[in-house]
């Protein structure tokens, strides 16, 4: 049985073995705190996690593509690819992806590879490099951060749902150094200086204080390490920040939208050199959509369907950038 509440004790003994190992002082605890306040919901996830079918002996995968894929249609009898299917939609909405397990294609709401492939050749490369994935979802990405050769992946996502969708995957997977944590940036201990690489990416426009989590995200590099920061803008100059009175795009959680002049003057301010913005692109409807996987509002509800180039708060509509730093 699967339990996605379990401890991860190889990481535990992988961390060990790094400069992040004072993090093991509170970690366990952490974890523990986070899996305690069980609900219906949270159990229903456990037994969806539990029941997945069993892992075939030899099982291919490709973390490199598009498409994260585990397995052929033809590895699993008809009943277990049924319970496969089961366990999979028990765990809606899937928010990131694409997936392919087993031949079930999980077409989720936003596709992640558009994003990784705006920024996959603009990064150093991650072959051999310790890294942290912030707000990670499901972990579509961590997963293709190891695809690009990541020694370790550790993503942290405090949403439960997520950590048990990524345990679908992992359930296959159990011997790829890949980790999601039910866990919050603020859980990690202060100036830990152990990662090669740090992503954030759709977290910096829901924080209270876009400062600190900047602040926050420096401490976990080592010096030099690099820092890939993906987040809404908006046009303007230096020093401009659009703060949405109520909502922004139908979300209530979102706090600062900065013009690309102001992020960099702040990651500048926070530690940060070689600051560069390496891409921008507004959010289209072929890479977020409602599919039969995550059938609930997604790009569509949220722009003015008179004009596309507004939310329907009157804001300007969704604009991405990638940015890239250093720790100095």
């Amino acid at each position: 049985m699967n339990d996605f509440t379990s401890m991860p004790t190889p990481l535990f003994d992988a961390l060990a073995a790094t400069p992040a190992r004072k993090w093991l002082d509170t970690l366990p605890g952490d974890i523990e705190q986070a899996f305690s306040n069980s609900s219906p919901a949270v159990e229903a996830w456990k037994s969806a996690v539990a029941t997945m079918p069993p892992r075939p002996e030899e099982v291919s995968y490709a973390l490199d593509a598009d498409i994260v894929a585990i397995g052929s249609r033809d590895q699993l009898p008809e009943n277990e690819a049924r319970q496969l299917n089961a366990s999979l939609e028990s765990l809606l909405p899937w928010r990131k992806g694409p997936y392919r397990l087993f031949g079930e294609l999980i077409d989720s709401e936003w596709r992640g590879d558009l994003k990784w492939n705006r920024l996959s050749r603009r990064i150093q490369p991650l072959t051999g490099r310790l890294v942290l994935d912030v707000g990670c979802g499901n972990g579509y990405h961590c997963w293709r951060m190891r695809g690009a050769g990541a020694a370790r992946v550790i993503g942290i996502d405090p949403t439960l749902l997520f950590v048990a969708q990524f345990h679908c995957i992992k359930h296959f997977l159990p011997n790829e150094p890949v980790d999601l944590l039910p866990l919050g940036i603020q859980q990690l201990p202060a100036n830990l200086q152990a990662f090669d690489t740090v992503f954030s990416m759709g977290v910096l426009y829901h924080r209270r204080s876009p400062i600190d989590h900047l602040l926050q995200l420096r401490d976990c590099l080592r010096v030099d390490g690099e820092l890939v920061l993906e987040t809404l803008v908006v046009e303007g100059e230096e020093g401009y920040a659009l703060v949405p009175r109520k909502r922004y795009a139908g979300m209530k959680n979102v706090w600062f939208l900065p013009s690309v002049a102001t992020l960099i003057q702040w990651m500048t301010r926070c530690g940060f050199r070689n600051v560069r913005c390496i891409d921008q692109t507004p959010t289209t409807r072929e890479e977020q959509r409602p599919t039969r996987w995550s059938n609930h509002h997604s790009l569509i509800d949220c722009v003015d369907p008179s004009n596309p180039s507004l939310t329907r708060e009157g804001h300007p509509a969704p604009l991405r950038a990638i940015i890239i730093a250093n720790r100095a």
